[in-house]
């Protein structure tokens, strides 16, 4: 998003899912609401593991416990969602002027997304959903599998983003299709008069603020704790942002 005098066309909106549209991380949110001595186990044992790999064990675990597709659902239906967000992101699509297209680059998965997507009448939002891939099988087990295959090329990327993807390169594949923690990599690309919004408290915030300088990061950062912040920010993007 650059910001520029004349009135705005177009503009791209790029947002994570987990705390950001959501109030939540979904990927710990289901072990929370559904098998805590899971969640537990994930948390002790994430240091050493690829955390989607892990997410995708826990569904297994989960699976062969009865827990069923309904009752995954179920959880996902009901995690934290700020009604601002909600009126915020809608308000901002309907718009006649300017032209909004939302953009979506996750390290959830795309069945967790979609579901909490419909549940709140937001499943037209984005253009595109960048996740990892995840389907139900006939037996009701969540199959979830990495976005970057792990037996396939890589993306090198050397700000360190996990190796299920980077949100960066993603970013850049979007941009030329349309128009020719892992949230940093694609801050540190946009531009002097562009804009990132972070969540304050959260990784983002704080390694802004260590490597923020030294990794080139020059676009303007605006701060955001509560859903209502984003809702207000966004109403005023049409008179003081051009974007992509």
């Amino acid at each position: 998003m650059s910001k520029q005098v004349e009135q705005v066309e177009r503009q791209l909106v790029v947002f994570d899912f987990d705390w950001s549209l959501a109030d939540q991380d979904s990927d710990r949110w289901i072990f929370e609401v559904l098998a805590p001595d899971i969640r537990r186990k994930l948390k002790n044992i994430k240091p050493d593991h690829e955390w989607t790999d892990l997410v995708a064990q826990g569904l297994r675990e989960l699976h062969e416990r009865g827990i069923t597709r309904e009752d995954i659902e179920g959880a996902l239906r009901i995690i934290p969602f700020h009604p601002a967000m909600i009126r915020g992101v809608k308000t901002l699509k309907a718009a006649a002027k300017p032209q909004t297209t939302f953009l979506c680059l996750s390290s959830a998965n795309s069945v967790f997304i979609s579901t909490i997507l419909q549940s709140k009448g937001l499943q037209d939002l984005f253009a595109e959903i960048v996740t990892n891939p995840a389907e139900w099988d006939p037996s009701g087990l969540l199959k979830l599998t990495r976005h970057i295959d792990p037996n396939g090329p890589q993306h090198h990327c050397p700000l360190r983003c996990n190796p299920n993807i980077c949100k960066g390169q993603e970013l850049d594949a979007f941009i030329k299709r349309k128009d020719g923690s892992n949230d940093f990599c694609p801050a540190v690309r946009l531009r002097s008069q562009d804009i990132v919004l972070c969540r304050r408290y959260r990784e983002l915030e704080h390694r802004i603020g260590r490597e923020g300088k030294s990794a080139g990061l020059v676009c303007e950062v605006r701060y955001w704790a509560g859903a209502w912040e984003v809702e207000e920010i966004f109403g005023q993007l049409p008179d003081t942002v051009k974007t992509i």
